[in-house]
């Protein structure tokens, strides 16, 4: 069966579901601010070989999943998001791969519920707590400075509406891409949505996830504007099962501007978490 929208109470999620229906699952996780099509050129090579994916909008980017308080936006509830959309497509346990603050929540997920993570790919997001000691760094802190500004009320979508296509391409999207995310961000109520992910980080009761157990590869570019090399070289302190480290020459926008290369990791780590069998 194939699942079109997932039901959160009130809220509803759209999903794209592809691929042949009875192969393994991939439950793919966008960031800020993309929506599921940023995988469009990723899911080609793993529908070749035999996988399903599950690309949701996400919470604040399906227009019918739009609450405007920030309090909705809680890590916790993305996670329980993510499960339900598993659940609904009548799947125990995904391959799970983020990026951005998909990544965030893919951490959190193998992080609270390994059972349901076969795998997990993060797609330039390192782990939470790598992160968190990196900030020590005036360098990561500055670079991650924005995302103090976004827990302002109003001035910041007074910005990014003005702004977004030119801040998106300059950081290194491609212009067709800024030019879909920043329509989807003029859609009602979209872009304050968006920005409450960030609002809502001090509600949060995940302060941050915990190490993970799950077969995991983190993938990250070099030249990446936001996330510097120390937050990627601690990352695999906080991984306790087999772990894989892809360092690309490129930017953030991974699955956008390096998508066979996102494919292979992925596929590298479908295959990798397969030859370990259960547990």
């Amino acid at each position: 069966m194939r699942v079109r929208q997932v039901r959160r109470g009130r809220l509803v999620l759209d999903v794209r579901d592809e691929g042949p229906v009875d192969g393994e699952t991939m439950l793919l996780l966008h960031g800020f601010p993309q929506d599921g099509s940023c995988w469009g050129a990723v899911v080609p090579a793993l529908h070749a070989e035999g996988l399903r994916t599950l690309a949701p909008d996400q919470r604040g980017y399906s227009p019918g999943a739009r609450p405007p308080r920030r309090g909705a936006y809680r890590l916790e509830w993305l996670v329980d998001d993510a499960l339900a959309v598993l659940d609904a497509a009548g799947v125990e346990q995904a391959h799970v791969v983020g990026h951005d603050w998909g990544g965030g929540v893919a951490w959190a997920a193998a992080a609270l519920h390994p059972e349901r993570v076969a795998s997990l790919t993060a797609v330039s997001t390192p782990h939470p707590r790598a992160l968190a000691r990196a900030m020590a760094n005036p360098g990561q802190a500055l670079r991650t400075s924005y995302v103090g500004l976004f827990q302002l009320p109003r001035l910041p979508e007074a910005l990014l509406e003005r702004r977004l296509v030119t801040l998106l391409t300059g950081s290194g999207l491609p212009a067709a891409s800024a030019e879909h995310y920043a329509g989807r961000m003029r859609e009602p109520g979209a872009l304050r949505a968006a920005l409450n992910w960030y609002r809502a980080l001090p509600l949060t009761r995940l302060r941050p996830p915990g190490d993970v157990a799950v077969p995991t590869t983190y993938l990250w570019g070099s030249a990446d504007p936001a996330l510097r090399r120390g937050a990627a070289r601690r990352t695999g302190d906080h991984v306790g099962a087999a772990y894989r480290f892809v360092e690309l020459t490129a930017g953030h926008w991974l699955p956008e501007t390096e998508p066979d290369e996102v494919a292979g990791a992925i596929l590298d780590q479908v295959a990798a978490a397969a030859g370990q069998g259960p547990g």
